[in-house]
């Protein structure tokens, strides 16, 4: 069942979503700071029976100089010229989980990293990323951390984070920095969107139901999922709401999808009521690069599963090889 807008009233609807001033200088210092902290990636070869992958242990320095892991796998069989690179980042509560998993990238002839959101990774697929900087009162989970004040919120640290990783991967010999490429699913896809409007020169970007998109339209329809914490928090903490929504709109997707340039792909579950297809939409219609957009009836959070993969799969393969067409 529907669990939002219909589709052509979906494909009618715009954010309200306002910049706030400074936006872009708070992201350049922060960036700045990050990058004078430390670069590069240390890659710990991990012993497994893949035939076809190679799996590397890699930490790089994020936010603040922090440590943050990932795993990243490659084709065993790679030859000598770079390769395209694919960055993917996990949805909420999870983690990089283990060595084993999430080998289509790879597979397909990508460098593929997967990044730990720092602290998480305790409810399930495990993770290896602490979160050295506290907070002050916060609504159970990750979503209202550091809420009140856009220097101390959390997710301040895990974008900062995410751009770090792309950078990482940039950097490595066997990766041509010029044919990488970013995507997730909610909390995911959400950091995703933020990287592509942060980090020029991108190949593409695949947002399937990003978190933290149209963030006061998702609090007016929903109260499922991590959007139910900020919710909470502001029924605890109710003169606190013009510093909470303050403090979001300097990380809300629809800001970074007009910034973002690199071929994007969105997909959208009609029922989901955890990402509601609204604030997916109007993330889309923000969006300042070339983009296309799955609205798929019947499905909720999940949107578009498998289907979704093979999408991004030959999206990304055609923007890659564009890439390699131009060297």
């Amino acid at each position: 069942m529907l669990s939002d807008l219909d589709l052509p009233a979906l494909r009618e609807y715009r954010s309200g979503h306002q910049d706030p001033p400074g936006f872009d200088a708070f992201w350049q210092g922060t960036l700045a700071e990050a990058r004078a902290a430390g670069d590069g990636a240390a890659l710990t070869p991990v012993p497994t029976a893949l035939r076809t992958v190679d799996v590397f242990d890699a930490e790089f320095p994020g936010f603040g100089g922090h440590p943050v892991r990932g795993w990243l796998r490659l084709p065993r069989d790679r030859g000598e010229a770079p390769l395209p690179a694919v960055v993917q980042y996990h949805g909420y509560g999870s983690g990089r989980g283990g060595p084993y998993d999430d080998l289509v990238w790879a597979s397909a002839g990508y460098a593929h990293l997967i990044m730990d959101a720092r602290g998480q990774g305790g409810a399930h697929a495990g993770g290896a990323t602490g979160d050295p900087v506290g907070s002050a009162a916060a609504h159970p989970g990750f979503a209202t951390r550091g809420i009140e004040d856009k220097e101390t919120y959390y997710y301040r640290r895990v974008f900062t984070d995410a751009v770090r990783a792309v950078d990482a991967v940039g950097g490595l010999a066997c990766v041509d920095a010029r044919r990488v490429a970013v995507w997730g699913n909610s909390q995911g896809a959400g950091i995703a969107l933020a990287v592509a409007g942060l980090v020029p020169g991108l190949a593409a970007g695949f947002f399937q139901a990003p978190f933290l998109a149209d963030v006061r339209r998702a609090l007016r329809v929903t109260g499922a999922g991590p959007y139910g914490e900020i919710a909470g928090y502001l029924g605890a903490r109710r003169a606190s709401a013009d510093a909470v929504f303050e403090t979001l709109a300097h990380f809300d997707g629809v800001g970074f999808a007009r910034r973002a340039l690199a071929p994007g792909r969105f997909s959208t579950g009609l029922a989901d009521d955890v990402c509601p297809p609204s604030t997916v939409f109007g993330a889309y219609h923000a969006y300042a690069g070339r983009k296309t957009i799955r609205a798929w009836e019947f499905n909720g959070h999940e949107a578009g599963g498998h289907e979704d993969i093979a999408d991004a799969l030959a999206a990304f393969g055609a923007a890659t090889a564009r890439g390699d067409e131009e060297r």
